[in-house]
């Protein structure tokens, strides 16, 4: 059973659980636990809102896993599989714990709003619902990945449904939600002048 209860809880288990110059994404599953998918969403959607995403190819790769990762939530696989390039992506750790020291402040903000309540949001059948969602926030991603800090929105938003999910806090869902549609609405309008 993943330690993981919040924001703080899952960046701090990222630093405590992981060594050396280097760390792999499966590190980082390994972390938070693999078995747990409010905390694995938590964590694709503080990397897809990270610094780690400056690593050429660290948005789509992000948006891949959780694509892949949220379709098996969606079929209703309790153990979900990823691809071992997938895991074997390795990058320097120093990122991960800068980002980890910007967010820490904003980390307690957030969890601080953050409690169990309307809790049947957070329960099947709504779990396939939220990872429907985290499906679409995915393929949004991509085309956003060529415009600068427009994958952003997409990424908050699977950064919600993780947080509500492993908060239990159905309230986030909703801002959750709301974020997707923003992030819809940003790619009706940038996916012309993407077309042109």
């Amino acid at each position: 059973m993943s330690k993981v209860h919040n924001l703080q809880t899952l960046m701090h288990s990222l630093v405590e659980n992981t060594e050396g110059e280097t760390v792999d994404v499966r590190s980082l599953l390994d972390a938070v636990g693999r078995r747990a998918h409010g905390p694995v969403l938590l964590l694709l959607g503080f990397i897809a809102v990270g610094p780690l995403t400056i690593i050429p190819g660290g948005t789509w790769l992000v948006a891949l896993v959780t694509l892949i990762f949220a379709i098996q939530i969606v079929i209703g696989l309790k153990h979900p599989w990823l691809p071992k390039k997938a895991l074997d992506f390795e990058f320097p750790r120093k990122y991960l714990c800068q980002g980890v020291e910007a967010a820490d402040k904003y980390a307690v903000m957030a969890d601080a709003f953050v409690k169990p309540r309307l809790t049947v949001l957070t329960e099947p059948p709504f779990v396939q619902i939220v990872a429907l969602a985290c499906v679409a926030a995915a393929l949004v991603t991509f085309p956003l990945g060529f415009v600068p800090f427009a994958p952003l929105l997409p990424g908050l938003t699977i950064l919600l449904f993780g947080l509500a999910l492993t908060a239990r806090d159905g309230a986030v869902l909703l801002f959750a939600f709301a974020a997707l549609a923003g992030a819809g609405i940003l790619l009706t309008r940038i996916l012309p002048r993407l077309l042109s």
